[in-house]
């Protein structure tokens, strides 16, 4: 099924349109070269604080702060014509209250440009999520797994297992609809219970790990490209191995200098190329 493209952007009513039809592609970016490799093709692109697990070897989430993203959120934006941009808001910027939120989310959006944030968190977040949306900050949810909550929550695993922990899921999801989210993450989440989330809510659910379901899929562009190898996640699907072209570039490259095959003649001001 083809996607139609939005004239100046998708935006939140057509992603909303989307619910129980044809799935929302969604893949993050945190640069503007990738962004204008992913633009023409997903419906959503996510400035995710997976940037600095990706790109800066942190072992976690947590090390990100407002400025960071900030920076990568311009940097997208700069590459983004099309696909609708979400930014994460990080770790310590917005749970303290509501007000702490909406300045950090305000921020995120007058700097950026971008056209929503994403925070984590069920139905302790309700009120917050309520307060900037009111104030109009268009805000994704994030529920089941999150990792700025991992060493809370017992480390990175499946949500939904146990009955108790099924039921409040559900539960944050409503809240987090309820209160204005226009769509949810759901993260590492059994299956069924993603799909009963799905079902039961009005917004859109968006899954990573957590099967077929869901309104819409987002991964990491980084895990699907192969650029990032440090560990595979189960809900991964590797679509190519960019890392080893890179490797086998830079070996051929080295291989050329150190052989003084490069530069050659035609790479090089005023030098005459060899008859």
């Amino acid at each position: 099924m083809s996607t139609t493209i939005a004239k100046g952007g998708i935006t939140i009513p057509q992603i909303q349109a989307r619910k129980g039809a044809e799935p929302l592609v969604c893949l993050t970016a945190y640069s503007t070269p990738m962004a204008k490799f992913l633009d023409p093709v997903v419906d959503i692109i996510l400035v995710g604080d997976s940037v600095g697990m990706v790109l800066y070897g942190m072992k976690t989430t947590l090390g990100v702060d407002l400025n960071m993203m900030i920076d990568h959120g311009k940097a997208v934006m700069r590459g983004a014509e099309r696909a609708f941009v979400v930014v994460d808001l990080p770790f310590g910027s917005y749970k303290e209250s509501p007000e702490v939120a909406y300045r950090a989310g305000a921020r995120v959006m007058s700097e950026t440009g971008a056209s929503a944030v994403k925070l984590e968190g069920g139905a302790e977040m309700a009120e917050t999520i309520a307060f900037l949306t009111t104030r109009g900050i268009p805000v994704m949810g994030h529920i089941g797994l999150t990792p700025q909550s991992v060493h809370a929550d017992g480390g990175y695993r499946a949500h939904g297992r146990e009955e108790k922990e099924a039921a409040t899921m559900l539960a944050d999801a409503r809240a987090v609809a309820d209160a204005g989210a226009f769509a949810v993450v759901i993260e590492g989440t059994i299956e069924a219970v993603a799909r009963e989330i799905t079902e039961t809510i009005a917004i859109p659910t968006i899954g990573i790990g957590a099967g077929a379901a869901c309104d819409g899929q987002i991964l990491v562009t980084e895990d699907i490209t192969g650029l990032f190898t440090d560990f595979q996640p189960k809900f991964v699907k590797r679509y190519a191995q960019l890392g080893d072209e890179i490797s086998k570039a830079a070996q051929a490259y080295a291989d050329d200098v150190r052989a003084r095959r490069f530069p050659g003649p035609e790479h090089c001001f005023g030098a005459k190329k060899k008859s």
